[in-house]
């Protein structure tokens, strides 16, 4: 076996994903695997592709703009990808800074109310501070 490839299982091995997944990450083009009959070679390249979805979608990344962020890439080159990257986080910060607020704001009215009913049941209540 050439060791700088991955088989199917080997590469479902090391990003912790399903069978299903890696078919479809494949399907929607986000990788392509060399292919010997019907055994797929997952190459650095494919491997390096898969670190970067992964981390996209750990960032809230859709599918669809990874596929065309990696397509920038295959077009155009790294700078203009890295260019498309620097306005593709800029733009999931503001959308993450807005989650974060919701969870906040959704926290505070959770904490709020648990503290009107605790004060209505007196000190002894489990799972109080």
């Amino acid at each position: 076996m050439n060791t700088d490839r991955l088989s199917f299982k080997e590469m479902c091995a090391k990003f912790d994903v399903t069978p299903r997944t890696l078919r479809y990450y494949e399907y929607i083009e986000l990788l392509q695997p060399e292919k010997e009959g019907r055994t797929r070679w997952y190459t650095p390249r494919e491997v390096a592709r898969m670190t970067l979805v992964m981390r996209g979608r750990k960032f809230g990344f859709s599918l669809e703009e990874l596929r065309q962020w990696l397509l920038i890439y295959d077009e155009q080159g790294s700078e203009a990808q890295n260019r498309a990257w620097v306005a593709n986080a800029t733009n999931q910060l503001a959308v993450l800074d807005g989650q974060i607020a919701e969870l906040k704001e959704a926290r505070d009215e959770l904490e709020a109310l648990r503290d009107q009913v605790k004060s209505h049941l007196g000190d002894k209540v489990e799972g109080s501070d």
